[in-house]
């Protein structure tokens, strides 16, 4: 089965990779979040969500297609890692996604702690 990701056709029959919808989907800007800062292997990657492996890979492969994860083979294992400077000024996007869900948690820790001080 071919992987289907978010596309487009140009005039001149290029196929484009739309790059706002392939960071759109959740568990492929969670894969970005995990090999932001390192490289990872696609088994470390996997371990992190509750779907099959094929799910992750098409996910893998997706990104791979738009620019977005570089891939390097060490032995058998495939290792990856953002392509930060590829992603440009996505960067500040999926940037601003942590910040906020940062943010989020902190406020609901917060919001816990002033429960259990009033307790």
């Amino acid at each position: 089965m071919r992987p289907h990701w978010p596309r487009r056709i140009t005039e001149e029959g290029r196929v484009v990779v739309e790059p706002l919808q392939v960071i759109a989907a959740p568990r492929r800007l969670r894969i970005l979040e995990l090999v932001w800062d390192r490289e990872r292997s696609a088994g470390e990657i996997a371990a992190q969500f509750d779907v099959s492996w094929s799910a992750i890979s098409q996910h893998l492969s997706v990104l791979r297609t738009a620019g977005f994860l570089l891939e390097r083979r060490e032995g058998n294992s495939r290792l990856y890692r953002a392509d930060q400077a590829a992603l440009g000024p996505l960067r500040a996007v999926v940037e601003e996604h942590w910040r906020a869900g940062l943010g989020r948690v902190k406020e609901l820790a917060e919001a816990e702690q002033q429960n259990r001080d009033r307790s």
